[in-house]
């Protein structure tokens, strides 16, 4: 099976420390070959439907900002789109020094989903088959990544809009935004893994109203459920005012801060704990202690005592 979920650097490394997390590295991509699943031919379908970017901006800090633009269709995702954004996730797999990234839509809103000029074309079952596995792999492997991610959502997130949060660790709502999963109008049910991840971010009762009520969740109702992590006051157009997208960066740096070997080992074991049985999740959080163990940060912090600061 080939890989296509992480860095190539990271998989030579892992081999010979860290044996449960490399497996768990080697199986990012759920589709494969194995599954009748060619890529190729399914990115070639895709790119017939332009449109709109997913841009990445990689900063010196280690944060990197995933920015889905395409404002006249409300960031809908075209099929162009789509394949970007499986790019991005490789170049964020690639990125050796990346500790969090922050997801955002173009112009005040995060996503509505797909464009249905591509859905329309792609309606035929085997054809929307792929394209769900072409996004469970690249929102699979987004999860995966050993940074720290948060969805910034300001104004609407439906349909795969929703499901796109659900592939971040954290999700931040702006006031006055809203996270629906409208599946159930469109008579569908997630395709792109959001359902799965929905159940274990709120729990299957939870997920079940949100699925089968197409509830609009609020701010309110989002941290109530724990579907949102926090709720971000949207700042007035002054000058000199700090943007939505600078505090996001705020709200981020608490569990960013410090080297960015340390930060994806922390990543590292929380996604082994999440997904590998117990006995090897285990063995490679010990793997991974042994990577940072008496390293720089390590020992930087012994020298200076922080421990207790």
């Amino acid at each position: 099976m080939a890989l296509c979920a992480v860095r190539r650097h990271l998989l030579k490394s892992s081999s010979s420390c860290c044996g449960a997390w490399a497996r768990l590295l080697q199986r990012g991509c759920v589709y494969s070959s194995v599954h009748c699943f060619d890529q190729g031919e399914i990115r070639e379908k895709l790119q017939a439907f332009p449109g709109g970017s997913i841009d990445l901006l990689k900063q010196e800090s280690g944060i990197a900002v995933l920015t889905i633009n395409y404002p006249s269709r409300m960031n809908a995702f075209s099929g162009s789109m789509m394949v970007d954004l499986e790019e991005r996730v490789s170049q964020l797999e690639s990125w050796i020094d990346c500790k969090g990234l922050i997801v955002q839509g173009a112009s005040g809103t995060f996503c509505s989903g797909s464009d249905l000029n591509a859905v329309r074309a792609i309606s035929n079952p085997q054809d929307g088959m792929k394209m769900c596995m072409f996004m469970q792999n690249a929102l699979t492997r987004l999860l995966r990544l050993p940074l720290i991610s948060v969805a910034l959502v300001e104004g609407r997130a439906l349909g795969g809009g929703a499901e796109l949060t659900t592939a971040c660790d954290f999700r931040l709502m702006a006031s006055g935004s809203v996270i629906q999963f409208v599946h159930k109008h469109m008579g569908l049910v997630p395709g792109w893994g959001g359902a799965a991840r929905l159940v274990r971010i709120v729990g299957s009762q939870n997920a079940l109203k949100l699925l089968g009520g197409a509830l609009k969740v609020d701010p309110e109702l989002g941290l109530q459920i724990g579907l949102a992590d926090g709720v971000l006051e949207v700042p007035q157009a002054e000058e000199g005012a700090v943007t939505l997208l600078q505090r996001a960066e705020n709200w981020l740096s608490h569990y960013t801060n410090g080297a960015a070997p340390v930060v994806q080992a922390v990543k590292k074991v929380v996604l082994s704990g999440r997904e590998l049985p117990l006995s090897e999740a285990l063995r490679t959080e010990k793997d991974v202690f042994g990577t940072v163990w008496g390293g720089p940060a390590n020992l930087q912090a012994l020298a200076s005592k922080t421990k207790h600061r």
